[in-house]
């Protein structure tokens, strides 16, 4: 049986206390405070003792919580654990109550005849809007909640998707709805944004070189499918990506799941912001990257589940410092001298060593030839 709580999120549509059920208008009239925003707390009846949210939220959250004594009503906008304060409030260790309204994305489902599978939601919500990128694939159905409509057509455009059906559903629910052509029309701050995909395909993983900006420091196609085949990713796992480069490994490792984390760990400046710009460009803006050289820069980093080591073999302690981790580890090597550490790593813990060859067909005067790339050498281990 779960305690009961003195904290209650109760999701509030853009209706207000009209469209509330008789459980959460319960909960309103009982607390002791509510606290909420503005055009949430005026809908209230009279006699509610309310207290409007300071701005910013975050930084003075703990402390509003802590000052209130009884019993305490959070509002929040729709389904509260659906990009809303009640996921916040949980993550930051509060018990909770919740009594979700209608979610945002569930109206406009509704108005569109959407079904749940078909659709992908993404929140920008305090987030960016590159996030979208990761999802955009020809014919994909895409609600993204939160953000502006210049900055998301601007982000369409720039992705080779202006061609597609971008709907504005603003203020759902209430008395004021409206859906507008999101490419005419620029809607209020309450809006969710359909998208009908049309436009070039992007695998989530195993991304053409030509994907990334670098100069000439990435780990290619090839190399990089056989690396994230030995690091797995998992959903919600954190990967660190060891002299990063131009981030290959830990873009793809974060396109393979929403859930999935990376830190790319780069000790050159300009390819640090290169890192996060392809980032951007490739939809998981989330990626943290860190400048600085490999092993300090790994201190008081979060544990890792999975480590790739692209670049630094060689700087003493750098692989010793991943497999102290404990987590799985994944490291490439072009050179002798990094070849003979990845060799004495093997002997050391066991795992899996292998040289990788990759050669390309190319024109050879009237004919074809082969051409082949730098061999590498993959140690492997978990």
């Amino acid at each position: 049986m779960r305690e009961e709580s003195r904290l209650t999120v109760v999701g509030i549509g853009a209706d207000g206390w009209a469209g509330l059920s008789p459980a959460a208008r319960a909960a309103v009239l009982r607390a002791d405070v509510v606290l909420g925003a503005e055009r949430q707390l005026s809908t209230l009846p009279e006699g509610v003792r309310t207290q409007r949210w300071a701005s910013p939220l975050l930084p003075g959250l703990d402390r509003i919580l802590a000052e209130q004594t009884g019993r305490v009503c959070v509002l929040a906008s729709g389904d509260p654990l659906l990009s809303g304060i009640a996921t916040t409030l949980r993550d930051r260790g509060h018990a909770i109550e919740v009594l979700p309204a209608v979610s945002s994305a569930t109206l406009a489902r509704a108005r569109l005849g959407w079904s749940f599978e078909e659709t992908e939601v993404v929140t920008v919500v305090g987030r960016s809007v590159h996030r979208v990128a990761r999802v955009l694939a020809p014919g994909r159905k895409v609600l993204v909640l939160g953000g502006g409509a210049a900055e998301l057509r601007e982000l369409l455009t720039a992705r080779g998707y202006g061609d597609s059906a971008l709907t504005a559903l603003e203020n759902l629910g209430a008395d004021t709805e409206r859906i507008v052509d999101g490419w005419r029309h620029d809607p209020g701050p309450l809006t969710v944004f359909a998208l009908r995909c049309q436009g070039p395909g992007l695998p989530l993983t195993g991304l053409p070189d030509e994907a990334f900006e670098h100069d000439g420091q990435l780990t290619k196609r090839d190399l990089r499918a056989s690396a994230l085949a030995r690091l797995a990713p998992a959903p919600g796992e954190l990967l660190w990506d060891v002299g990063a480069g131009a981030g290959s490994v830990g873009i793809e490792w974060c396109r393979a799941h929403p859930l999935n984390r990376a830190i790319a760990i780069e000790r050159d400046p300009a390819r640090a912001e290169r890192v996060q710009r392809n980032a951007n460009t490739l939809g998981v803006p989330d990626l943290r990257v860190v400048t600085g050289p490999a092993p300090d820069a790994l201190a008081g980093l979060p544990r890792p589940d999975a480590v790739f080591v692209g670049g630094g073999l060689t700087v003493p302690g750098v692989l010793e410092r991943c497999v102290e981790t404990g987590a799985r580890v994944v490291a490439h090597g072009v050179t002798l001298e990094s070849e003979q550490l990845l060799a004495a790593a093997y002997a050391k813990h066991g795992g899996q060593l292998q040289r990788i060859s990759v050669e390309h067909a190319k024109p050879l005067g009237g004919f074809t030839g082969w051409t082949p790339s730098r061999a590498v050498t993959q140690w492997s281990w978990k």
